[in-house]
């Protein structure tokens, strides 16, 4: 019988099957593509409903082990099921997808009966390579074939603080701004709404503490250099992250020397820090203290149905690769509490939101 799945469920399923029928892994290029560089794996770590099981992989079948004892299981096999898998993607309009024929039975003979995998370090798969030391690292796992989970979204935790100065406006103002129609720029027609009536929007505060802190580490004023970039996606409807870091560049919103900018590279690099940190951990309402996690690295799928690995270790190509890959993202107004003039201790605050995701081409 039939079942139906998200194709981020089925992606992460197919990219699970494909490393364990490979057997290895390439390194990605900044534009996703792999490279002929190659990550021999000795061993898969996945959790199930039942606890965690371990893939090892041999010469011609992988050797599953759990709780209930070791089961066999041809890489051949895995191989066509995960061609199937990223066929059946490819071809779906709809983002729930129905499982391929004998997909089923397949995935109750291997006892797998969860298609995303639920870990408290947010890990999707441990990976073991061959090494003399080796140990398992842990990756995400995203793929352009279907909807992707966002580097940043924080909700409300991600919300940044902008004064209302110039004029004082009056009740009945601020509930004509606040009561315009909904749109997909109902964002940027109240701020410039705001301006029109003599209104100016400054950067004041990240809503929350823990957040404040954790973009602090970063530098302490990449909040301010966040908060202009989410104002500039909503105004002038760029979402590339290197497109608004080159807008930065010129705007200069911390007055840094020019030398700073063109010769160190200032803010590109504060920018990257932060992509890094983001991939690796860091979350808005958790407190980062700029330490390692269980997270190491990416596992990324483009639209080929190739699979390429991220890995902190190749620092400067991962931090390229989420520099070029990711775009600012509108969260929702209602959800997150953003987008409208609110009065906070006799003062006017217009609340925008941070939402980091990946570009899907």
């Amino acid at each position: 019988m039939a079942f139906e799945a998200t194709k981020r469920e089925w992606c992460e399923l197919a990219t699970f099957f494909k490393l364990l029928a490979n057997g290895t892994i390439a390194l990605g290029t900044t534009e996703a593509m792999k490279t002929d560089t190659y990550w021999p794996i000795a061993m898969i770590q996945r959790e199930e409903h039942n606890g965690p099981r371990q893939y090892f992989i041999e010469t011609k079948n992988i050797k599953m082990q759990s709780e209930k004892g070791v089961h066999y299981i041809s890489r051949n096999t895995l191989e066509t099921v995960s061609h199937l898998i990223i066929h059946t993607v490819k071809e779906a309009k709809q983002n729930n997808v129905l499982s391929p024929d004998g997909i089923e039975d397949f995935l109750n003979e291997i006892d797998i009966f969860n298609l995303e995998a639920e870990t408290k370090d947010r890990t999707d798969l441990s990976i073991s390579f061959w090494h003399p030391k080796a140990t398992l690292h842990g990756f995400n796992v995203r793929s352009r074939l279907s909807s992707m989970n966002p580097l940043l979204d924080g909700g409300r935790t991600a919300n940044l603080k902008l004064e209302q100065g110039g004029i004082k406006f009056a009740v009945p103002t601020v509930n004509k701004i606040n009561a315009l129609p909904q749109s997909p720029n109902e964002v940027a027609e109240r701020m410039l709404m705001i301006e029109r009536l003599g209104g100016i929007l400054r950067y004041s505060d990240v809503a929350d503490r823990i957040f404040r802190c954790n973009l602090q580490m970063i530098d302490l004023h990449f909040p301010r250099i966040l908060t202009e970039m989410v104002r500039t996606m909503h105004l002038d409807g760029i979402t590339r992250i290197s497109e608004l870091t080159e807008i930065m560049k010129q705007r200069n919103p911390l007055k840094i020397k020019d030398e700073l900018i063109s010769k160190h590279g200032f803010y590109e690099y504060k920018i990257k820090q932060f992509l890094i940190a983001l991939t690796l951990g860091m979350r808005p309402a958790k407190l980062y203290k700029g330490e390692d996690t269980a997270i190491e690295g990416l596992l990324f799928m483009n639209g080929d149905g190739d699979i390429m690995c991220y890995h902190k270790s190749e620092r400067k190509i991962m931090e390229e690769f989420l520099f070029q890959n990711t775009r600012l993202e509108k969260g929702s107004l209602d959800k997150d509490k953003y987008g409208f003039l609110e009065r906070e201790n006799g003062k006017y605050y217009f609340k925008l939101n941070a939402k980091i995701g990946f570009i899907k081409r």
